[in-house]
């Protein structure tokens, strides 16, 4: 059985690093005052580690990411 993730941003939590929108643009935008947009909350495989790698630098931790079975 494969496993998905499943991904929250909490805008609120944003100090507009924009290293998400770098690491994962497929998943990840910015609204207009710059702060995180959630674009695919349970991005392709093809997405995983760079939505890891967003997680894991985002300095305020906003990004969460959970492991979900497909």
């Amino acid at each position: 059985m494969s496993t998905g993730i499943r991904v929250t941003a909490d805008a609120g939590r944003c100090v507009v690093s924009s290293l998400c929108v770098y690491r994962a643009p497929a998943v990840f935008d910015q609204d207009d005052d710059g702060h995180v947009t959630l674009l695919d909350p349970r991005p392709p495989v093809e997405h995983h580690e760079a939505v890891w790698r967003a997680a894991r630098g985002c300095p305020t931790r906003a990004i969460q990411v959970e492991f979900e079975p497909s």
